[in-house]
């Protein structure tokens, strides 16, 4: 199963060039069963980002273009009335695929962004007092502009924190860049993506990812983040008890993609910038220097 993955990873850093951090972050969101949001400037490779994954997990894959003027119904579905049957019959949105590519999520209306906080969380949608189960694997990619950049709504605090990891792509080095102006267009590339994981295997490594050990030692470190988020000046609002659940299930998928069994303080700290630094509002210019004070200040015993 590792070797699976170390191929995989090895074929998308053959599409998303130069950004092997990014895309291990990106994996190991979908390993610990949570959902993505990448915010960045128009033109990094977000989407494209998202079609690899979907293409390499052999997932169902559905791009949702967020607009001022789509509806929740444009998102979820809605009931239809047959005639000939006197009844209503619910027709499916985009929404029921394996892998969502929620493209401008804060482009649309917060009535529409909230459209999707049930699915993200419980994993199911409920219309006209019906619930309706969504498939598994399910996996959410939502990508942002800026929030300076003219028509954005701002994400609230609850729509953020229903995203496990927030990363940025960020533009490419030197090399990366002129590789990919020389080389074959990544619609081209996408085309001949073979399917590297199963779905059986992939719902198969979400288990074994509960289970990668975390010691009490362990705990203690991801205790001492929380409290200090809670009890400095650096922070008006610290980490919840949920953002905690997600750091301790975000380093076990890191720990699982590094082929280890057990977490690792320095596995919290990969995956710190991308699971907090959305969730702690701060004056600082990036993510990066958001956790820089938790980093600083909590030594690993």
């Amino acid at each position: 199963m590792h070797s699976q993955l170390q191929a995989l990873l090895a074929t998308a850093n053959q599409i998303i060039l130069g950004k092997d951090r990014q895309l291990r972050l990106a994996i190991c969101c979908l390993l610990a069963k949570g959902h993505l949001l990448i915010e960045d400037v128009p033109g990094v490779g977000k989407t494209t980002l998202a079609h690899t994954l979907a293409k390499l997990f052999g997932m169902d894959y559905q791009r949702i273009q967020f607009t001022s003027d789509i509806l929740p119904a444009d998102i979820i579905g809605s009931s239809v009335f047959i005639a000939d049957q006197q009844q209503f019959k619910f027709h499916p949105g985009p929404l029921f695929k394996q892998m969502i590519l929620a493209d401008e999520i804060n482009r649309a209306t917060p009535k529409s962004q909230s459209a999707l906080l049930e699915a993200m969380e419980e994993r199911q949608v409920t219309i006209d007092g019906q619930t309706y189960a969504l498939p598994a694997p399910f996996f959410v990619i939502a990508t942002q502009n800026p929030s300076h950049h003219a028509g954005t709504f701002p994400l609230p605090e609850s729509q953020l924190d229903r995203f496990l990891m927030c990363i940025e792509l960020g533009y490419p080095d030197h090399a990366a860049e002129r590789a990919l102006l020389a080389g074959n267009s990544r619609h081209s590339l996408l085309e001949k993506l073979p399917c590297m994981l199963s779905h059986t295997a992939l719902l198969s490594i979400q288990q074994q990812i509960s289970e990668v050990y975390a010691a009490p030692a362990l705990l203690d470190y991801l205790q001492a983040i929380l409290g200090f988020t809670r009890n400095t000046q650096h922070y008006p609002c610290g980490l919840s008890p949920r953002a905690g659940l997600a750091l301790l299930t975000a380093a076990k998928a890191w720990a699982f993609l590094e082929q280890r069994v057990a977490v690792l303080p320095e596995d919290v700290q990969a995956v710190l910038v991308a699971v907090a630094g959305h969730r702690l509002r701060s004056d600082a210019s990036s993510a990066e220097a958001v956790v820089a004070p938790i980093l600083n200040s909590i030594p690993i015993h």
